[in-house]
């Protein structure tokens, strides 16, 4: 039985091409799941244009122009057999909705298109897929690039070198879900782990070393690491990957290189600053050419 049996797909309708819902479909189809597609409409953002003459007719009129062009896309997925169910509604608060559509609907994953904040925008407010990342309860997958609609090749983002049952449950749920995505779409999983050693974190280590001597000592220690855990799990030697540098630009330049559909990664809760600043997962969306599942 495929892992997934209910899919939730949030669209926004001023991108009426979005890829996201050729993913939704794609793996709605691959897995055997039924999809539930929502259109929810920002209120407040409308109100200016639909004061003037009858507001309930107008209002109306727009969302059943809506409708019926999303009941159209519905018509076309049927025909591939997809089974796929519509909504389109106003939404006062869009975040806390569609956490509400989650919680109704108790799907195995949300999707969605990555909605592109700038870095201005970001600092002065918490980015809409920020806050999923944060709160939605189930596996959040958005979509980003123009990669194939079902995936060819994933790529699960772990951390060998956590430390504590916490930590290694993370990991072991981002290869999980990974993998499981792999089997539903007939993918290639690699396993990546990139790890950043910064020259002040090495001084701090090293006291008398010299610091290209502790690099090459550290890196051994942190590969061994990363190859005890891939062999763990049974991943094959060409698809693992140990990479120095920062995570946001390590798994970007890979994704662009490799070709990549699809990076599974983990979400960590952040307080104070670090809540402000957002996680690596958080930027990796706005980084690199594919689409993050994060878990």
């Amino acid at each position: 039985m495929s892992q997934y049996q209910r899919l939730l797909l949030i669209i926004h309708l001023a991108l009426r091409h979005s890829p996201a819902i050729d993913h939704a479909a794609a793996l709605a189809k691959a897995s055997g799941a039924c999809l539930h597609i929502a259109a929810l409409i920002p209120t407040l953002k409308l109100l200016p244009l639909l004061e003037e003459g009858d507001r309930e007719k107008a209002r109306e009129r727009y969302l059943q122009d809506h409708r019926d062009w999303l009941k159209d896309q519905a018509r076309q997925l049927r025909a591939k057999g997809v089974e796929v169910t519509t909504e389109v509604a106003w939404a006062d608060d869009v975040a806390q909705d569609i956490l509400d559509h989650v919680k109704e609907l108790q799907p195995d994953l949300l999707i969605k298109e990555i909605q592109h904040e700038s870095a201005l925008k970001r600092t002065l407010f918490t980015p809409l897929d920020w806050h999923l990342l944060r709160h939605c309860p189930v596996p959040v997958y958005l979509v980003g690039g123009a990669h194939h609609a079902l995936p060819l090749k994933i790529v699960a983002a772990v951390d060998a070198s956590a430390v504590g049952p916490e930590n290694s449950e993370l990991n072991d749920r981002i290869i999980q879900q990974a993998s499981s995505l792999a089997i539903q779409c007939d993918a290639e999983l690699h396993l990546l782990y990139a790890y950043d050693i910064t020259e002040d974190y090495l001084e701090e280590l090293g006291g008398g070393l010299k610091l290209s001597e502790l690099t090459k000592g550290l890196r051994k220690e942190l590969e061994k690491s990363f190859l005890t855990f891939a062999g763990r799990y049974g991943v094959p030697a060409n698809r693992r990957h140990f990479i120095l540098g920062h995570p946001v630009s390590a798994l970007s330049e890979f994704a662009d290189k490799h070709n990549v559909d699809v990076i599974v990664m983990g979400r960590v809760q952040y307080h104070g600053m670090e809540k402000l600043l957002g996680s690596t997962t958080e930027h990796i969306l706005y980084q690199v050419p594919c689409s993050v599942l994060a878990v």
